[in-house]
């Protein structure tokens, strides 16, 4: 066992190129999350490349102090992961606009954010399309995801990280964000940097994200 297994208590099954392989999905797909101006992101990773459960077992241990969490949403030889900050989107959820969204799909007001994400996840399982209430988790604007309800995905006036069917400077600025975010990351652990030690350091600096 080498000293970076050893260090996080990793199942026999785990390596260090397991979590190197995970901690670049992470960067990659949901920077903004992780360094704190977004509420949540979804992570798809294929079984075949990395040991999937035992890397959202350590993320969940590890980043709890930061109040961040991995939820499984379905799986099959891929699996389909929400990555969230727990306050930030039970706020986000608790937004009338964003309620009445999630009542048009079967959400009842008094559900909890656990009962709330086990209904997401049931839908992704049970209906052939993709859930659009989804965006109500993703921090979507309200007035997009109706749009792209109402227009069928059509007719949208910027498409990014969403279809945009609203204010699209406010969109691209948001668009811009996420990216250096990602850039942040992958210049972390491109210099060797342990993606957990990063997380920490960063999320003090929130505005500045926005502002640089």
């Amino acid at each position: 066992m080498d000293d970076y297994t050893a260090y996080y208590a990793l199942p026999l099954n785990m390596s260090y190129s397991d979590i190197r392989i995970f901690q670049r999905k992470l960067a990659e797909h949901t920077a903004p999350s992780l360094l704190g101006i977004k509420c949540a992101c979804l992570l798809s990773v294929s079984k075949s490349e990395c040991e999937v459960q035992g890397n959202v077992n350590l993320f969940n241990r590890r980043a709890a102090e930061k109040g961040l969490k991995i939820k499984v949403l379905s799986e099959g030889s891929r699996c389909l992961m929400l990555l969230y900050s727990e306050s930030r989107l039970s706020a986000c959820l608790n937004v009338p606009e964003r309620r009445a969204i999630l009542r048009r799909f079967g959400y009842k007001d008094d559900m909890t954010l656990v009962e709330c994400l086990d209904r997401l996840s049931e839908r992704l399982r049970t209906i052939s399309e993709f859930p659009h209430e989804i965006g109500v988790f993703l921090d979507y604007p309200a007035e997009d995801i109706l749009g792209f309800i109402e227009n069928n995905g059509k007719n949208f006036k910027l498409c990014g990280c969403w279809k945009v069917y609203s204010d699209t400077e406010r969109a691209a600025r948001a668009f811009e964000n996420y990216d250096k975010c990602r850039r942040y990351l992958f210049r972390k652990i491109n210099m060797g940097e342990d993606l957990y030690h990063v997380i920490p350091r960063f999320t003090k600096f929130e505005h500045g994200v926005h502002g640089s």
